[in-house]
């Protein structure tokens, strides 16, 4: 059985626009990197992995096995992305954000073989800190707010506040959660505590903000 070596790549990278730096990013042999590909330091991309010409990715991102990163995508610094992923044109991902495995986004609403909507992708932001489950399917132009959580397989047909929790097919709420992903046990004057990392919440007017 052959037996694959990791490879450094040293690459000349324009991460701002006019400046230009040296970056070291990490990726296996087997990873296929187009030229175009913008790539931060630190990143790192596994066995069979293809980034196309024209995606971006920050810092210390993971890219995991078989992940395919498309043309125009932007992932931002820490994203990481398990086994199985694909990422399609027209997705974008703040920072810290958690891509399951083999979840599923789409960019086209009514996709018919014969008729080329090139061009006409629908945009998904995937907000700061959010966690998208295992088998997630995101029906593309709805955005996931910062620090939500997509339950294990949910279906998502529409917009994501942020800090929610949703579950099912299609996928409703459950639940507010921190910043650390636990339920939010909000008080008569609509303030909650994280009991991992004692940050305080408010909820207001169907919001939920970190107030310390």
């Amino acid at each position: 059985m052959r037996k694959f070596k990791p490879t450094l790549f040293l690459t000349s990278l324009n991460l701002i626009p006019g400046n230009m730096n040296q970056q070291i990013y990490f990726a296996h042999e087997t990873a296929l990197i187009d030229e175009g590909c913008m790539i931060g330091e630190g990143t790192k991309i596994w066995h069979f992995s293809h980034l196309m010409s024209g995606c971006q990715l920050g810092k210390n991102c993971n890219i995991g096995q078989n992940v395919v990163i498309s043309p125009e995508v932007i992932l931002g610094n820490n994203v990481k992305v398990q086994n199985n992923v694909s990422v399609y044109t027209g997705v974008s991902c703040d920072d810290d954000v958690f891509l399951g495995p083999s979840c599923v986004f789409t960019n086209v609403t009514n996709p018919r073989s014969a008729v080329n909507r090139r061009g006409q992708y629908a945009k998904t932001n995937v907000g700061k800190g959010a966690t998208i489950g295992a088998n997630v399917t995101i029906v593309c132009g709805h955005n996931i707010g910062a620090f939500a959580l997509i339950g294990a397989g949910a279906v998502v047909t529409k917009t994501v506040p942020d800090y929610a929790q949703v579950v099912g097919n299609p996928a409703r709420q459950t639940e507010w959660v921190s910043e650390f992903g636990h339920k939010l046990k909000f008080n008569g004057d609509g303030i909650a505590i994280c009991p991992e990392s004692q940050q305080k919440y408010q909820l207001e007017n169907n919001q939920v903000k970190r107030i310390e």
